[in-house]
């Protein structure tokens, strides 16, 4: 399967004969980065928030899951898990991880998580080799918080997405910051990531992707 991301928490799941899915599609104007032009069967809404819910930029969806339950589409497994926002101020109290199945192959997408989550929803998520993670603060998870929940869960590889980047209207930590608490000094980015089972590491793994723009 192959991985894109879009800027923000917006990424493309790609597999050939299976569902194509877009996960947390954003509003542009509020967010910044370029308009998406994105086409897919499915889009996955985090909660309901101009950078996770514009599902109208998306075409060719025939559904829109926005929260939890088991659903199996297009040939994909895809697992909602609800978690509680731990800032009792927030405006958006809850917020919904998704767990795609490609056939044995898993992808975790943590929304805007940003809390440690608990033993218990660890275990709903099940095995993840791909896990894609907050790791910029502002709602969601800081650096140190990030690498605790990675550390949680083991995934084969994790791929952060939700900070700073130059052009966008948030203002979110860099990238360096999560880099830092890992132990990784930089990481080479690359345009897209494709992902099979025997190319899992043994030991997880940080791959940042490039900033794709759509069209």
């Amino acid at each position: 399967m192959e991985i894109t991301w879009y800027g923000h928490s917006c990424f493309r799941l790609t597999e050939r004969s299976m569902a194509t899915i877009v996960t947390d599609p954003f509003d542009s104007d509020v967010i910044g980065y370029s308009p998406l032009k994105l086409r897919a069967d499915i889009v996955t809404v985090s909660h309901e928030a101009p950078g996770h819910s514009f599902a109208s930029a998306v075409k060719g969806t025939s559904h829109v899951i926005d929260g939890p339950g088991e659903f199996e589409i297009g040939g994909v497994f895809i697992t909602g898990v609800q978690t509680e926002n731990g800032k009792k101020d927030a405006k958006h109290t809850r917020n919904t991880l998704y767990v795609f199945d490609y056939d044995g192959l898993t992808v975790a997408h943590l929304g805007d998580l940003n809390q440690v989550p608990s033993q218990a929803e660890v275990e709903a998520l099940g095995t993840v080799n791909l896990a894609l993670v907050p790791v910029g603060a502002g709602s969601s998870l800081n650096a140190a918080k990030a690498a605790e929940v990675i550390s949680l869960i083991e995934p084969n590889i994790v791929i952060p997405m939700h900070y700073g980047v130059p052009g966008a209207k948030l203002e979110l930590d860099p990238l360096s910051k999560f880099l830092k608490e890992m132990g990784l000094p930089s990481v080479d980015a690359v345009p897209s990531l494709k992902l099979t089972r025997s190319g899992l590491p043994a030991d997880t793994k940080v791959v940042v992707l490039d900033l794709t723009v759509s069209s």
